[in-house]
């Protein structure tokens, strides 16, 4: 989870009017990721993604309100509102197949974004991958958001993922709750909602030893996927991407290939 904050400019790799940052553009584009992270997490987490794809690939990582040098923007408490934005956002991008990934927080909004997508503007994504993360009709929203700041730390190590030097630091932690608070409000207040199919296929990750969500939850996935699904399971908790990087990173660099009929990258 890096939240810490930085009052500084954005980066000029920023781009959307701050909601997105953009990876290795290059001016022969054949695919496009858009990656969207947990609750409390920011676009910092995957930045060892921006250079693990192939000069083809053009990585998008989402950059939600209240953390970094957005810490000014008001955080957005609400799916519907954060899946307007990050559509939004997006929609300059869909010149080439774009794909989904969405960790945690981030797979429901990755599926509303591809139903928006699809429904609104006539763009069904390439797939969309999700981890980590029971679909829309198999949530069991938590009010956690409605508690004390120590029930919300709590929660937060639990799932693991997270720089305890954070956590611990009672300044940083007074930076860091609010973006919490938000995204967690977020999670508490979404769901569940029908199994709205996508038009694309749809690939699930989980770790095996998942504190909150089992590989029968991910599996359920399939119930919105009437294009495809597969699912795969990986050692490891709720922060799996953490220790299997690269298999995970293998398995999603090949299905970019397949989405788009170009050669899988390498």
């Amino acid at each position: 989870m890096n939240v810490v904050a930085r009052r500084t400019a954005p980066p000029a790799n920023v781009v959307a009017g701050g909601w997105l940052r953009r990876y290795s553009p290059t001016a022969d584009v054949r695919r496009r990721l858009l990656v969207l992270p947990h609750a409390g997490g920011s676009a910092g987490f995957f930045h060892s993604w921006g250079t693990a794809f192939d000069s083809f690939t053009e990585l998008l990582v989402a950059r939600y309100p209240g953390r970094h040098d957005r810490l000014g923007d008001p955080c957005v408490t609400a799916m519907d509102e954060l899946a307007d934005r990050v559509t939004e956002a997006v929609l300059p991008f869909l010149d080439v197949p774009l794909s989904i990934f969405g960790h945690s927080m981030g797979a429901s909004l990755a599926h509303e974004v591809a139903l928006r997508l699809g429904r609104r503007h006539g763009r069904v994504p390439a797939a969309l991958h999700v981890s980590s993360r029971r679909p829309p009709h198999r949530l069991t929203p938590r009010a956690l958001h409605e508690q004390g700041d120590d029930a919300l730390i709590e929660e937060v190590r639990r799932l693991g993922g997270t720089d305890e030097s954070v956590l611990g630091d009672p300044e940083l932690r007074e930076i860091v709750l609010p973006a919490i608070r938000a995204d967690f409000t977020i999670v508490g207040t979404y769901g569940p909602r029908p199994a709205d199919p996508v038009g694309c296929p749809v690939y699930a990750y989980i770790g095996d030893e998942d504190p909150g969500t089992s590989v029968k939850d991910m599996a359920a996935w399939s119930d919105v996927a009437p294009a495809g699904f597969h699912l795969d399971v990986l050692p490891g908790g709720h922060f799996y991407l953490v220790e299997q990087h690269e298999p995970l990173l293998r398995a999603v660099r090949a299905r970019l290939g397949s989405a788009d009929g170009a050669p899988a990258p390498r």
